[in-house]
């Protein structure tokens, strides 16, 4: 039994083909947002791309932009055919055309919905980009006359100030790097570094209880105190308690988790029901399909056919697919057939001349 039967008169198939070339070229219009949403995603990622770690995660963006010029593609060429089967004998040139073409746009229907899926499931793998990049940014951020490194310090100052955050899960973060260059440092001063060192040394680097300046806040109503933070003896009518006033208390992991999240969930939500728009058109042609193809069995331009999504139930077609796949399999297969002619023996199988036996004639 046929899933989704549904009748069409000769009237009802014109209108079809019309309200389906103009979806066509409205999914051009909708493969077109796929592609600038996949680019305007991409140079967001390529912003801060300095402080993440190279995780592969521009494959989301690039997805997004490989199917909407597939879907621009695609939905042109549909938009032609749905005008062509207003006519009978325009049709003919597109039947052998139109399975291909419904199966295709089945898996690029099916793409949209994983590119959806992925812009809702890539966060985890996005956090842990953010908080390997960071790590680096922060760990390289004195290194300002190292080759490949020395806008670093830039880059991270302008993600601290624009977004409002502090090192990587917090202020404190500062406080286990050295970020000030060792040009910078007077080390036969031993005495008097040591008194500002918060930590330990470690491995020789300078660690201290300080943060850059791009950690101030602008909302504290006090000069920013980012030397000595965990001295409150050090500053006068200090209180550290309050220091959420003083620096920006929120990480800049969180910050851009959330930034980020935020734009993926926006794009998903489009992708998504641009999903939906792409299986409404995707349902007409299989209708538009079948019922042409009716209409060329029947013999009559003008007598009502029938249309399907299956022709047959959803069990009966996967079984039916999996017996055409099993017997595909069948044909890279020896047959060992016992009724296959066996040839004859070659030159080196020849009987020993020895065993011939010569007639002996009366």
């Amino acid at each position: 039994m046929a899933v989704g039967k549904v009748t069409f008169t000769k009237a009802e198939r014109e209108k079809l083909a019309e309200v389906l070339w103009l979806l066509n070229w409205i999914s051009v219009v909708t493969g077109a947002i796929l592609f600038g949403l996949g680019l305007f995603l991409k140079i967001e990622i390529q912003k801060w791309q300095e402080v993440m770690s190279d995780q592969g995660i521009l494959y989301v963006p690039h997805m997004l932009i490989t199917t909407g010029l597939v879907a621009c593609g695609i939905n042109f060429l549909g938009g032609k055919i749905c005008l062509d089967c207003t006519d009978t004998n325009k049709f003919l040139r597109w039947k052998l055309v139109m399975m291909p073409y419904v199966i295709c746009t089945f898996f690029f229907t099916s793409c949209v919905l994983v590119g959806a899926l992925m812009c809702y499931s890539i966060r985890s793998q996005l956090e842990e980009s953010l908080f390997l990049g960071l790590r680096n940014a922060m760990r390289y951020y004195k290194d300002t006359d190292t080759p490949g490194r020395c806008y670093l310090k830039r880059t991270v100052d302008l993600l601290q100030i624009q977004f409002n955050c502090c090192g990587n899960s917090g202020y404190r973060d500062w406080f286990q790097v050295q970020w000030i260059s060792n040009r910078y440092l007077d080390m036969t001063r031993l005495i008097n570094l040591t008194n500002r060192v918060q930590f330990s040394n470690v491995e020789g680097k300078y660690l201290t209880d300080g943060v850059p300046f791009s950690c101030c806040s602008t909302f504290s109503p006090r000069p920013c105190i980012q030397q000595q933070i965990s001295n409150s003896s050090a500053h006068f009518n200090y209180d550290q308690q309050s220091l959420q006033l003083n620096l920006w208390r929120r990480g800049c992991r969180q910050a851009l988790l959330d930034h980020y999240t935020g734009i993926m969930q926006s794009i998903g939500l489009t992708v998504l029901l641009i999903w939906l728009f792409e299986l409404l058109v995707l349902t007409g042609v299989r209708y538009l399909q079948t019922a042409m193809e009716n209409v060329l069995r029947l013999g009559d331009p003008d007598s009502e056919s029938d249309g399907w999504i299956l022709e047959n139930s959803l069990a009966e077609t996967a079984r039916s697919n999996f017996n055409i796949i099993k017997n595909l399999g069948k044909c890279y297969q020896v047959d060992d057939d016992p009724n296959i002619n066996i040839p004859a023996a070659t030159a080196e199988q020849e009987v020993p001349s020895h065993q011939v036996q010569i007639p002996v004639t009366s």
